[in-house]
């Protein structure tokens, strides 16, 4: 309350002589109109969000198109299993280079500009694969697309994180990685319907969206302090937060995240689902496409859950539990496949695969799958999170490059074998989480930097 209000009435403004009255009264009407400042703000805020997240589907639309249109593009283009190995895993190749420069060029054009950038590339690339009549023009497509969500993989966490206050920062950070699940479970769903070409013409969709939603948020507010747009910076700041909402406290400041990405990418996430439909279809005729459209149909959901569970029961909790359903998915992978080899319980081999992918892929969306990407958007202070974000953000897909280039390898020389070591590297990130990784459940981000540094 001002301290002019509270002169005047001990001044004698007192009609009725209630002074706790109109105390109460002023303090209402102050939380009301903060409600509606903040209602105001945070439509900004959601809208925000919602743009960049069209860069997180696109990401999930390029990871989920190469099992579906497998079958089809192999048979089309008279491709061999080690050239659509290359196809399916030059994204990654991409992508990359795209985290080495993605740093950078946010830093330097802004995070909106590198979005923009991304959804550039990536509709080049959707045109390629569209048009491609050999696998040349198929792999530069997916190159590009690679780059285009190598880029989007780093600047739409940092980009939400830096916009949302303390209290929403998890839940929306997490978004990132729903709207990828949901982009990669709409890819599946759509590539067992239409062909693979027009498969590839879809992706398009979110890029046009994306780039015309930025003309209509603000740029984030930390990006523009740190570059010295002062002007730029409160405007932007006090659209999202709201016209009367106090930000003078705002602002920014380092560890961990490349750890977390190498576990999440060495659990064998992107071999078992960029060859899922395969695997699924090697342990029995009847598993293929049942398996697939389950596989499609479950991480949205489940994904949903982690969003709701990440600000409430922390950041830690649910990555090791999820870290601990993973192992335990491919445990049950790999003993279907033991048993497949020698000729035990055939009948259920097939129901074994499909069950322990799926609580493989559900366990991963509710936490590994988000978590790592909301702790490096989080960790890093804002001098070196150009730099620092790259680092990690190339781990992760050159993590992604060799477990999806050498899945179908690996499975060859032993399916069994190939499981149970991602089931055990998954019991190695929960050793690592309670090691090193900080909790940043309801922090500031100057809060947890204090908290590293402390350490």
């Amino acid at each position: 309350m001002a301290i002019e209000e509270w002169r005047e009435i001990e001044n004698g403004d007192d009609d009725d002589g209630n002074l706790e009255t109109q105390l109460l009264m002023k303090r209402k009407e102050g939380l009301e109109e903060d409600e509606v400042c903040s209602r105001r703000s945070n439509d900004m805020l959601y809208l925000s969000t919602f743009v960049a997240v069209c860069g997180s589907f696109q990401f999930g639309s390029c990871v989920g198109y190469s099992a579906p249109a497998e079958a089809a593009i192999r048979e089309d283009l008279n491709l061999s299993l080690s050239q659509y190995s290359m196809f399916g895993s030059i994204l990654t190749i991409g992508a990359m280079f795209g985290a080495i420069s993605s740093g950078r060029i946010a830093d330097y054009i802004g995070r909106k500009g590198a979005m923009r950038m991304s959804a550039c590339f990536c509709i080049l690339g959707w045109v390629a694969i569209y048009l491609s009549k050999e696998p040349i023009l198929l792999d530069i497509g997916r190159l590009l697309t690679g780059y285009g969500i190598g880029v989007f993989s780093y600047v739409v966490p940092i980009f939400i994180a830096e916009l949302a206050p303390k209290n929403l920062r998890g839940g929306l950070t997490t978004l990132n990685q729903l709207l990828i699940v949901m982009g990669a479970s709409v890819a599946f769903i759509l590539g067992t319907i239409v062909t693979w070409r027009t498969l590839a013409l879809t992706g398009l969709i979110p890029c046009f969206t994306l780039l015309v939603g930025l003309f209509f948020v603000p740029e984030s507010p930390r990006w523009l302090a740190k570059v010295g747009e002062e002007k730029e910076f409160l405007s932007a700041l006090q659209r999202l937060r709201g016209k009367n909402v106090n930000i003078s406290a705002e602002a920014v400041e380092i560890q961990i995240g490349v750890g977390l990405m190498m576990f999440q990418q060495f659990g064998g996430i992107n071999g078992i689902g960029f060859f899922a439909s395969e695997t699924f279809a090697s342990a029995g005729p009847s598993a293929g496409k049942i398996g697939t459209i389950a596989y499609a149909c479950i991480q949205v959901p489940i994904t949903v859950v982690g969003v709701i569970l990440m600000d409430k029961s922390g950041r830690r909790p649910l990555i090791m539990v999820s870290a601990a359903g993973t192992s335990l998915g491919c445990f049950l992978a790999g003993a279907s496949f033991f048993l497949k080899g020698r000729g035990l319980l055939l009948d259920f081999v097939p129901m074994l695969v499909v069950a322990g992918v799926l609580i493989y892929i559900a366990f991963f969306s509710i936490g590994m799958g988000a978590v790592p990407w909301v702790i490096m958007s989080e960790i890093f202070p804002i001098n070196v999170k150009g730099v620092g974000g790259s680092i990690v953000v190339l781990v992760n897909w050159l993590g992604a490059w060799i477990v999806s280039f050498t899945f179908n390898f690996f499975i060859t020389w032993s399916s069994y074998g190939t499981f149970f070591i991602y089931s055990l590297i998954s019991l190695m990130t929960i050793l690592f989480v309670i090691k090193l990784v900080p909790e940043t459940k309801g922090r500031t981000l100057e809060e947890i930097q204090t908290s590293i540094n402390s350490q």
